[in-house]
């Protein structure tokens, strides 16, 4: 069952649901998360207590998929194409599983800068 989630990044808030994975289930049950963004392209990321494997990894994603990094044990927001990224697409440093999508515009995340406070939340 999906499950709906705030998630606060410097000024900008935005809601968004988690999917019916394992690793977005993983992710529920730790929450609330605090980080500090990182920003690569139009991608934030950051690290979060939670360690998955690779589960039906994706090497381009869509414009608002939220996305577990396995290798950095990493929750990635994509709201447009990163420095991996040929033409249009949205490409991670390498495949992601696939655990949610931001609800409304995801391009509002483009004001959070590197170094901002995250919070996720269950709401």
């Amino acid at each position: 069952m999906p499950r709906p989630i705030r998630i606060r990044a410097g000024e900008v808030e935005v809601r968004a649901e988690l999917n019916d994975s394992d690793t977005a289930r993983n992710i529920a049950d730790a929450l609330p998360i605090e980080a500090h963004a990182n920003t690569w392209g139009d991608e934030i990321y950051f690290e979060i207590p939670v360690s998955c494997g690779e589960e039906n990894p994706r090497e381009v994603v869509e414009m608002g998929n939220l996305g577990y990094w396995p290798p950095g044990s990493a929750f990635c927001i994509f709201f447009g194409p990163t420095l991996a990224s040929q033409g249009d697409e949205i490409r991670p440093a390498s495949p992601v599983n696939i655990i949610g999508r931001v609800e409304g515009d995801p391009t509002a995340l483009k004001a959070v800068p590197s170094g901002a406070a995250v919070t996720i939340e269950a709401i």
